[in-house]
């Protein structure tokens, strides 16, 4: 990783805000002092970013998306709607893909913060509170999107995952399913978490409830599969499964295809997220919809607010989902 402007202030044993005054020739230094800073940038081979010299106390109109994975088709459309709020605001937008890797997502912090960004938007699942520190320390606002809150400042968007769960759950009972599985995401992400436990807190006050009806899909249409195969191996009578985001209801949907189970006639279907792909599928996905472009339109306002008013408070927004109810939940069940 490239040294950082902390890294030399530490080998020199000064202030960050000293090593500015010697990159920038601005405010007085001591010979002495000055030569420290300098033999430990060389001992660093520390390069600080020449535009962003001359641009030091000044903004450059730039935000960054850090994304877990962009082929993820949950996130275009929220880049979409930081990309376009970002454009009519005058700033400009720079798309980091993390590859869902906690040690990528800090060294583009470290990159980013040499490039004097004026703030970060994180849609990833690895931000910790040492990342948050490091931030506050360097003045940078930011906005976390629908993960973990963290504590001490930056604003974090997201939904009400619980109650998505619930009303998937219940609408899969309002169409006649009479033993309802759930395809749940990584645990260690708390929307994956929060959608379990909205789906256990209905399912459990039914006698069908087990726990061998949960089973784990990764997030992904390979995973979708792989758990509905599980499920109907152990649980041959199942008629109604909600998936925890849409990726795997789409998995769902081919592995009962193959299996020549209909859906929604044998077996009912609802995912999460209410991504474009769920209006594609054969048949089309019923889904707990987020609003997709609107988070991101909200993220980039919040952003730019802060940074205009160079503020980091803490702040949590909690959004609203809706139920989108299409083909693979809509006719009645079979008796």
């Amino acid at each position: 990783m490239a040294a950082t402007i902390r890294d030399v202030a530490k080998l020199a044993g000064v202030s960050v805000a000293t090593v500015s005054r010697v990159m920038n020739q601005k405010g007085y230094v001591n010979s002495e002092t000055e030569q420290k800073v300098k033999r430990a940038m060389k001992q660093l081979q520390f390069e600080p970013n020449q535009v962003a010299r001359g641009l030091a106390g000044k903004r450059t109109k730039t935000l960054a998306l850090i994304l877990p994975d962009i082929s993820n088709p949950f996130f275009p459309g929220l880049a979409r709607g930081v990309e376009d709020v970002a454009k009519q605001n005058g700033f400009t937008v720079i798309l980091c893909n993390s590859d869902d890797l906690g040690v990528k997502e800090r060294s583009y912090i470290e990159v980013l913060k040499q490039k004097y960004v004026d703030g970060i938007i994180f849609a990833t699942n690895n931000l910790v509170q040492e990342d948050v520190e490091r931030m506050e320390e360097s003045r940078i606002p930011f906005v976390v999107l629908d993960r973990t809150p963290i504590t001490g400042a930056g604003c974090v968007i997201r939904v009400n995952n619980a109650d998505g769960a619930r009303a998937a759950v219940q609408h899969l009972l309002s169409v006649g399913c009479k033993k309802i599985a759930h395809v749940y995401g990584p645990q260690e992400l708390i929307t994956a978490r929060e959608r379990l436990e909205g789906y256990e807190a209905v399912a459990r006050t039914f006698p069908w409830y087990s726990p061998t009806l949960q089973v784990p899909g990764y997030f992904t249409i390979e995973g979708g599969m792989q758990a509905a195969d599980e499920l109907l191996a152990k649980h041959p009578d199942v008629d109604g499964v909600f998936a925890g985001n849409d990726l795997m209801a789409v998995g769902v949907l081919k592995s009962l295809h193959k299996k020549g189970i209909a859906v929604p006639g044998q077996v009912a279907v609802c995912g999460f997220d209410g991504v474009n792909l769920t209006q594609i599928t054969q048949p089309e996905l019923t889904t707990i919809a987020q609003p997709i472009y609107q988070i991101g339109e909200l993220a980039a306002h919040k952003l730019i607010e802060r940074i205009n008013q160079s503020s980091n408070h803490h702040e949590v927004i909690e959004l609203d989902v809706s139920l989108i109810v299409r083909d693979s939940t809509s006719k009645p069940m079979q008796t």
